[in-house]
């Protein structure tokens, strides 16, 4: 009886676990290799030459993307990364990187604002206007890239009835008595 209640409880515990092991964040296959260590692209941008040819995975919102003959430039605003590769949804960031893409790259999907990871290694700093300001972006031959799907907005967890205009003690005639009350009669 207590053998078979062992096993019950066990196998219990043994397909909570697998439950969980499907749960877990999954890395995309072409970013899945990433650096045992890396500079971030301000450090790239401080000493280039330091840097040159050192592998890196990093990842942003996409400012832009230039198609020429042979590869395709996309503008890359830095983010850090999260757990699963992908860019954070935060206001911090490294600055700007330029990514080479060899190839052409469909700028319709690779749209302004979608989230883009890339692997590749750095091949130096290249200045180009942002603006009328000289920026000194960090350039990037990118050997694997992925392109997020658009974050979904998160719903509002709490329920609003359409009639009632505020909470529960919302008074429609503060700081004025309500239209019918009479005081009591002395």
């Amino acid at each position: 009886m207590q053998d078979s209640r062992f096993l019950f409880i066990l196998l219990l515990v043994v397909l909570a676990g697998f439950w969980l092991a499907g749960c877990a964040t999954q890395v995309p296959d072409p970013i899945r290799i990433a650096p045992a260590w890396e500079p971030t692209p301000d450090e790239v941008r401080a000493a280039p030459a330091r840097y040159q040819g050192a592998p890196v995975r990093w990842g942003g919102v996409i400012a832009g993307v230039e198609n020429r003959v042979d590869h395709t430039l996309i503008q890359v605003v830095s983010r850090p990364l999260g757990h699963s590769g992908r860019p954070r949804d935060t206001d911090a960031g490294h600055g700007r990187l330029l990514a080479r893409v060899p190839g052409f790259v469909e700028p319709a999907v690779f749209g302004v604002g979608r989230e883009l990871t890339v692997r590749g290694r750095v091949v130096g700093v290249k200045l180009r206007p942002v603006g009328d300001y000289e920026y000194p972006y960090v350039l990037l031959d990118v050997e694997a890239y992925h392109l997020w799907p658009v974050r979904e907005p998160v719903p509002d967890p709490y329920y609003y009835d359409p009639w009632r205009p505020g909470p529960f003690w919302y008074d429609p005639w503060y700081p004025y008595r309500h239209p019918f009350y009479r005081p009591w009669p002395r």
